[in-house]
Protein backbone atom coordinates (compact mmCIF):
# COMPACT_ATOMS: atom_id res chain seq x y z
CA UNK A 1 0.00 0.00 0.00
CA UNK A 2 1.20 3.23 -0.60
CA UNK A 3 -0.40 6.41 0.71
CA UNK A 4 -0.48 10.05 -0.01
CA UNK A 5 -0.88 11.98 3.57
CA UNK A 6 -2.28 15.75 3.59
CA UNK A 7 -2.83 17.42 6.71
CA UNK A 8 -4.20 21.39 7.58
CA UNK A 9 -5.68 22.25 4.18
CA UNK A 10 -7.93 24.54 6.12
CA UNK A 11 -10.30 25.16 3.39
CA UNK A 12 -7.47 26.29 0.82
CA UNK A 13 -9.10 24.98 -2.29
CA UNK A 14 -6.55 25.92 -4.45
CA UNK A 15 -3.48 24.91 -2.55
CA UNK A 16 -6.16 21.00 -2.21
CA UNK A 17 -6.43 20.89 -5.59
CA UNK A 18 -2.93 21.37 -6.68
CA UNK A 19 -1.47 18.89 -4.78
CA UNK A 20 -4.22 16.82 -6.04
CA UNK A 21 -3.15 17.32 -9.50
CA UNK A 22 0.42 16.36 -8.10
CA UNK A 23 -0.71 13.01 -6.47
CA UNK A 24 -2.22 12.26 -9.54
CA UNK A 25 0.63 11.40 -11.10
CA UNK A 26 1.96 9.17 -8.98
CA UNK A 27 0.81 5.36 -8.08
CA UNK A 28 -0.87 5.37 -4.60
CA UNK A 29 -3.91 2.93 -2.94
CA UNK A 30 -5.06 5.74 -1.24
CA UNK A 31 -5.30 9.36 0.44
CA UNK A 32 -5.30 10.20 3.96
CA UNK A 33 -6.36 13.49 5.84
CA UNK A 34 -4.89 14.40 8.84
CA UNK A 35 -6.98 16.97 10.20
CA UNK A 36 -7.53 20.61 10.23
CA UNK A 37 -9.27 19.92 6.46
CA UNK A 38 -12.27 21.93 5.61
CA UNK A 39 -11.92 25.29 8.35
CA UNK A 40 -11.18 28.13 6.06
CA UNK A 41 -12.36 29.93 3.25
CA UNK A 42 -13.82 26.92 0.93
CA UNK A 43 -15.24 24.17 3.54
CA UNK A 44 -17.74 22.94 1.62
CA UNK A 45 -15.68 23.04 -1.15
CA UNK A 46 -12.82 21.42 0.14
CA UNK A 47 -15.50 18.51 1.64
CA UNK A 48 -16.55 17.55 -1.14
CA UNK A 49 -13.72 17.29 -3.13
CA UNK A 50 -11.99 15.19 -0.24
CA UNK A 51 -15.40 12.89 -0.78
CA UNK A 52 -14.59 12.84 -4.58
CA UNK A 53 -11.51 11.52 -4.23
CA UNK A 54 -12.37 8.85 -1.22
CA UNK A 55 -9.96 10.40 0.76
CA UNK A 56 -9.28 8.50 4.47
CA UNK A 57 -9.65 11.17 7.23
CA UNK A 58 -9.44 11.77 10.92
CA UNK A 59 -10.42 14.88 12.26
CA UNK A 60 -8.22 17.80 13.85
CA UNK A 61 -9.08 19.94 16.57
CA UNK A 62 -10.36 22.99 14.05
CA UNK A 63 -12.99 20.24 12.44
CA UNK A 64 -13.85 19.00 15.90
CA UNK A 65 -15.11 22.61 17.03
CA UNK A 66 -16.55 23.11 13.45
CA UNK A 67 -18.74 20.13 14.38
CA UNK A 68 -20.09 20.70 17.06
CA UNK A 69 -19.60 24.69 17.33
CA UNK A 70 -18.00 25.29 20.68
CA UNK A 71 -15.90 27.77 18.69
CA UNK A 72 -17.90 30.87 18.97
CA UNK A 73 -16.13 33.12 16.39
CA UNK A 74 -16.27 34.91 12.95
CA UNK A 75 -14.35 32.40 11.00
CA UNK A 76 -16.84 29.26 13.17
CA UNK A 77 -19.68 31.54 11.65
CA UNK A 78 -18.26 31.75 8.52
CA UNK A 79 -17.97 27.57 7.96
CA UNK A 80 -21.75 26.86 9.66
CA UNK A 81 -22.78 29.14 7.24
CA UNK A 82 -21.39 27.46 4.38
CA UNK A 83 -21.89 23.70 5.71
CA UNK A 84 -24.88 21.57 5.24
CA UNK A 85 -25.85 19.14 7.69
CA UNK A 86 -24.91 16.31 5.35
CA UNK A 87 -21.61 17.28 4.61
CA UNK A 88 -21.61 18.44 8.81
CA UNK A 89 -22.32 14.63 9.34
CA UNK A 90 -19.90 13.21 7.30
CA UNK A 91 -17.23 15.53 9.21
CA UNK A 92 -18.48 14.30 12.49
CA UNK A 93 -17.98 10.74 11.69
CA UNK A 94 -14.47 10.99 11.34
CA UNK A 95 -12.31 9.19 13.67
CA UNK A 96 -9.30 10.35 16.05
CA UNK A 97 -7.19 7.78 14.82
CA UNK A 98 -6.74 5.58 11.58
CA UNK A 99 -4.27 2.35 11.10
CA UNK A 100 -2.93 1.69 7.88
CA UNK A 101 -0.52 -0.86 6.49
CA UNK A 102 1.74 0.57 4.22
CA UNK A 103 4.66 -1.07 2.34
CA UNK A 104 8.29 -0.75 4.05
CA UNK A 105 7.00 1.46 6.65
CA UNK A 106 4.60 -1.20 8.62
CA UNK A 107 1.81 -0.65 10.87
CA UNK A 108 1.12 3.47 10.62
CA UNK A 109 -1.38 5.27 13.04
CA UNK A 110 -2.73 8.34 11.83
CA UNK A 111 -3.88 11.37 13.88
CA UNK A 112 -4.06 14.85 14.06
CA UNK A 113 -1.61 15.67 17.29
CA UNK A 114 -1.58 12.63 19.50
CA UNK A 115 -3.88 9.30 19.74
CA UNK A 116 -5.50 10.59 22.19
CA UNK A 117 -6.04 14.24 21.90
CA UNK A 118 -6.19 16.35 18.87
CA UNK A 119 -4.83 19.59 20.83
CA UNK A 120 -1.65 18.75 22.44
CA UNK A 121 1.24 20.26 20.67
CA UNK A 122 4.87 18.86 19.89
CA UNK A 123 7.44 20.17 17.11
CA UNK A 124 10.49 18.48 15.40
CA UNK A 125 13.02 19.44 18.64
CA UNK A 126 10.41 18.12 21.47
CA UNK A 127 12.48 16.12 23.49
CA UNK A 128 12.47 11.94 22.92
CA UNK A 129 11.57 11.37 26.09
CA UNK A 130 9.08 14.88 26.88
CA UNK A 131 7.33 13.38 23.44
CA UNK A 132 7.23 9.65 24.56
CA UNK A 133 5.33 10.68 27.46
CA UNK A 134 3.33 13.20 25.59
CA UNK A 135 2.09 10.48 22.87
CA UNK A 136 1.85 7.80 25.22
CA UNK A 137 1.59 4.17 24.17
CA UNK A 138 1.81 3.93 20.45
CA UNK A 139 1.37 0.68 18.80
CA UNK A 140 2.44 1.67 15.40
CA UNK A 141 5.79 1.85 13.23
CA UNK A 142 4.98 5.28 12.40
CA UNK A 143 3.22 8.11 13.60
CA UNK A 144 1.35 10.19 10.78
CA UNK A 145 0.52 13.41 12.93
CA UNK A 146 -0.55 17.52 11.69
CA UNK A 147 -1.34 20.58 13.99
CA UNK A 148 1.78 22.21 13.97
CA UNK A 149 2.05 22.89 10.20
CA UNK A 150 5.88 21.89 9.55
CA UNK A 151 7.30 19.27 7.65
CA UNK A 152 9.56 16.60 9.40
CA UNK A 153 10.90 12.89 9.60
CA UNK A 154 12.01 12.18 13.13
CA UNK A 155 12.77 8.86 14.81
CA UNK A 156 12.45 8.41 18.34
CA UNK A 157 14.63 7.01 20.83
CA UNK A 158 11.97 4.42 21.82
CA UNK A 159 11.81 3.53 17.91
CA UNK A 160 8.90 5.43 16.97
CA UNK A 161 8.97 6.67 13.33
CA UNK A 162 7.23 10.57 13.68
CA UNK A 163 6.43 11.92 10.39
CA UNK A 164 4.56 15.40 9.64
CA UNK A 165 3.77 15.90 5.99
CA UNK A 166 3.32 19.84 6.67
CA UNK A 167 0.42 21.73 5.76
CA UNK A 168 -1.17 22.16 2.52
CA UNK A 169 -3.61 25.25 3.16
CA UNK A 170 -1.33 27.30 5.63
CA UNK A 171 2.49 26.00 5.87
CA UNK A 172 4.96 27.45 8.55
CA UNK A 173 7.97 26.74 6.41
CA UNK A 174 9.44 29.86 5.26
CA UNK A 175 8.48 29.12 1.33
CA UNK A 176 4.96 29.62 0.17
CA UNK A 177 3.42 26.23 -1.60
CA UNK A 178 1.51 23.61 -0.37
CA UNK A 179 3.14 20.96 1.69
CA UNK A 180 2.21 16.64 2.11
CA UNK A 181 4.29 13.52 1.81
CA UNK A 182 4.20 10.39 -0.12
CA UNK A 183 4.37 7.27 2.35
CA UNK A 184 5.54 4.05 0.92
CA UNK A 185 7.79 2.48 0.86
CA UNK A 186 9.54 5.33 2.64
CA UNK A 187 8.93 9.04 3.17
CA UNK A 188 9.19 11.47 0.73
CA UNK A 189 8.64 15.37 1.69
CA UNK A 190 7.19 17.15 -1.06
CA UNK A 191 5.95 20.55 -1.75
CA UNK A 192 3.23 21.74 -4.69
CA UNK A 193 3.54 25.14 -6.14
CA UNK A 194 0.46 27.07 -6.79
CA UNK A 195 -0.84 30.64 -7.67
CA UNK A 196 -0.67 31.78 -4.22
CA UNK A 197 -0.78 35.82 -4.69
CA UNK A 198 -4.18 34.71 -6.79
CA UNK A 199 -5.14 32.60 -4.04
CA UNK A 200 -4.96 35.81 -1.30
CA UNK A 201 -6.70 38.45 -3.72
CA UNK A 202 -9.87 35.50 -3.90
CA UNK A 203 -10.11 35.21 -0.03
CA UNK A 204 -9.88 38.98 -0.12
CA UNK A 205 -13.20 39.06 -2.43
CA UNK A 206 -14.85 36.68 -0.60
CA UNK A 207 -14.29 38.51 2.77
CA UNK A 208 -13.06 36.27 4.65
CA UNK A 209 -12.76 36.94 7.98
CA UNK A 210 -9.12 37.01 9.23
CA UNK A 211 -6.50 39.36 9.54
CA UNK A 212 -4.80 40.87 6.51
CA UNK A 213 -1.58 39.74 8.46
CA UNK A 214 -3.09 35.55 8.80
CA UNK A 215 -3.72 36.42 4.58
CA UNK A 216 -0.38 37.52 3.66
CA UNK A 217 1.30 34.62 5.89
CA UNK A 218 0.30 32.52 2.52
CA UNK A 219 2.34 34.76 0.44
CA UNK A 220 5.18 35.33 3.00
CA UNK A 221 4.95 32.62 5.53
CA UNK A 222 6.86 32.36 8.89
CA UNK A 223 10.14 30.16 8.73
CA UNK A 224 10.07 26.54 10.25
CA UNK A 225 12.80 27.68 12.84
CA UNK A 226 10.71 30.54 14.17
CA UNK A 227 7.53 28.77 14.55
CA UNK A 228 9.26 26.15 16.30
CA UNK A 229 10.82 28.06 18.80
CA UNK A 230 7.43 29.52 19.12
CA UNK A 231 5.65 26.63 19.71
CA UNK A 232 8.17 25.11 22.01
CA UNK A 233 7.71 28.21 24.22
CA UNK A 234 4.03 27.30 24.24
CA UNK A 235 5.06 23.88 26.22
CA UNK A 236 7.14 26.05 28.32
CA UNK A 237 10.68 25.23 27.17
Amino acid sequence: MRVAAISDIHGNLPALEAVLADIERETLDAIVAVGDSFSGPWPSEVLDLLAEVGALAVHGNADRLDVIRAADSALGDWNEARLGEAQLAVAAAWPLTMELDIDGLGNVLVCHATPYSDEPIYTRITPDDELVELLGPVDADVLVCGHTHMQYDRLLSSGLRVVNPGSVGLPYEGQPGAYWALLGPDVELRRTEYDVVATVAAMRELRLPVREEQLMQLVDPPTSDATTEYFESLRGT
